[in-house]
């Protein structure tokens, strides 16, 4: 699994307000997510800053993207990832958080964070998997009830 990190350039051409940036790979049959989560993303990766979102690279063609949606007091990174629907089932989200762990790590972050609505499907797998705990649950003002999850080193 590569990373590669996004930029507005990346963002603008998977909205189709530009042609794809030198480093662009093909993508997943189906495109990596629909329009709103993408210019979503692109706002938090902009309003974070830096570094943010990456795109989830696996064997050459974009199969999801992972971000960091903010940076708490204690130096963890809160995180979001999904997988381009026709590539889901097939790991690529683990690779990512994974691979965004060592990047954690390697930038001096503590550890990281993440939702999931309970019952979410992979996502506890996912995070499991890469040594997350469920902590809790909160009222999240846009989501509702959510699991909240943490690994630190």
């Amino acid at each position: 699994m590569h990373l590669l990190p996004m930029t507005d350039a990346h963002f603008a051409w998977l909205m189709g307000e530009a042609p794809p940036p030198a480093d662009a790979p093909r993508v997943a049959e189906g495109g990596l997510a629909p329009p709103e989560i993408v210019d979503l993303l692109r706002g938090v990766a902009s309003e974070v800053g830096g570094d943010a979102a990456w795109m989830m690279v696996a064997d050459g063609e974009g199969v999801g993207m992972i971000s960091i949606k903010e940076r708490d007091a204690k130096g963890r990174w809160d995180i979001g990832y999904g997988v381009a629907p026709s590539r889901e089932g097939r790991g690529y989200a683990s690779a990512a958080v994974a691979a965004l762990k060592d990047k954690a790590k390697a930038q001096g972050a503590t550890g990281l964070t993440a939702e999931t609505l309970p019952d979410s499907g992979a996502s506890p797998t996912v995070l499991r998997r890469n040594g997350f705990a469920c902590i809790g649950q909160f009222d999240h003002p846009e989501d509702g009830i959510v699991d909240q999850w943490v690994v630190e080193w």
